[in-house]
Order: C-alpha cells, then structure tokens, then sequence
C-alpha cells in the first residue's frame, strides 16, 4: 500500500496537471473571497469565513474529480493495471493507497487557505472575535466532504480507461450526490416530511449540519458510511474488470 501511496503521489505532481489543478483551486478560492463581487467579504461587511465556506465546496466538486480522474483510468489505458495485479498487493492495498495519496493531496490543497483565517482575524475589530467553533467544524465538514468525492472519483475512474470521461463522470456523480437531492426535496410536488428526509440523504445537508460547529457522530457516521460504500463498489469494478482481462 505504501509504494502505490509513494507512486500516486510522485505521478501527480511528475505531471503539469497536478500543479494547475492545485493553483487554479486556490488561485479561484482567492477570487471569490476578495475580488469577486457577490462573494467578496470586502463587499460582504463582515469579518467572517462563512463565505469561503460555501463556495469551497464547489471548487472541491471540480478538484477532486480531477485529482482522481486518473487514478485508475490511466492504469488500464497503459496496461499497467496487469502489472500491479502480479505484485504482492490485494485489490484492497491498490485502492487504499490511491485513496489515502487522494486524501493527502485534498489536504495538502486546504492547508494554504488557513492563511484566510489569519488575514480575516486581523480585519475584524479588536473587540470581536471569529466563530472558532464553526471554523473548525467547516474544516472538519470540508475535509470530510473532500474525502467523499475522492471515494466517488476513485470508482468512477476504476469504471473507465478514459481520463475525461472518468473526469465527467466523477463530476455528475459528486454533483448529485452533494446537491441533487436537496435540489430535489426543494420540488413542490414532494409532500411536507418526506423532504426533509430526502435532503438528509444528500451530502450537503450533512455539510451544513458539522459546519455548525458541532460534530454530530451521525453526519460523521454518513460521510463514513459513503466513503466505504464507495471503495466496496471500486474493489468490485477492479476485480470484474482484472477478470475479464483474464
């Protein structure tokens, strides 16, 4: 699991991709939270990161599906999926080591914007501070909504030799999934209760929910529980795929 975390890695950042993917989501994280008007807290007249936090997980929609696009689309357009499958690893060890080199590439892309929280803190009054809590708990939600995606992008690419069509399909999937049904509890056709329901399948209503400031172990439980679902579903399409090679 170790050499594939080590391979994943190096092929991102061996590639000019990994490093654009990476500048244009901070690149636009900085645009939309100081220049852009609608967005901007210069306009917005508060010393808050509320903002950043609800456009970060758009530009996570589009990072994560890019980051994963590859991960296994370009093993099986090289064939080097073969390859790995001679080595001592489980199908299990392969994915978990794209997995875990996913999520150390979706952290190393957060960490730079920890600097929004010091610059923000020093625009406020001195008499006022920031919500600690509910940035804290924004982080935790973003991290945990990142590691979601990247688990929905990982299968969606095992499903495919083809890095843009793993791309669109990572992005469609992670879409619904995050919006698609609270979009859909919003309908007037959908009877009062059952909406509620119907949004609490979605990612955004979890989002929101840790973004709070309090860690409810149920919206933990769901990202988790997605997370895992999703890399059961990658271990089946590997193993159908290695298979039929064979």
């Amino acid at each position: 699991m170790r050499s594939i975390f080590i391979k994943e890695i190096n092929s991102f950042f061996s590639s000019i991709v990994g490093y654009v993917a990476l500048l244009v989501f901070l690149v636009a994280c900085g645009l939309f939270l100081w220049i852009i008007p609608n967005y901007s807290i210069l306009g917005y007249g508060y010393a808050s990161m509320e903002r950043f936090f609800q456009i970060a997980p758009w530009l996570l929609l589009l990072l994560v599906p890019a980051v994963t696009m590859r991960s296994f689309a370009d093993e099986f357009r090289t064939g080097t999926i073969e390859w790995l499958s001679t080595k001592p690893l489980t199908d299990l060890d392969i994915i978990l080591g794209k997995y875990l080199a996913t999520l150390a590439l979706i952290i190393f892309a957060l960490v730079p914007t920890f600097i929004y929280v010091y610059t923000i803190s020093n625009l406020s009054l001195p008499d006022i501070n920031l919500d600690s809590g509910a940035i804290i708990g924004s982080y935790i939600g973003l991290f945990f909504l990142a590691a979601t995606f990247g688990a929905v992008g990982i299968f969606c690419s095992s499903l495919t030799a083809n890095q843009v069509v793993g791309f669109l399909i990572s992005l469609l999937a992670c879409y619904l999934l995050y919006t698609g049904f609270e979009q859909l509890s919003k309908l007037p056709k959908i009877s009062e209760g059952i909406d509620y329901y119907l949004s609490m399948i979605g990612m955004e209503f979890h989002y929101n929910s840790i973004s709070r400031g309090l860690i409810d172990s149920r919206d933990v439980v769901y990202f988790l529980s997605i997370i895992v679902l999703f890399i059961s579903l990658t271990r089946f399409s590997l193993n159908s795929r290695t298979k039929g090679a064979n």
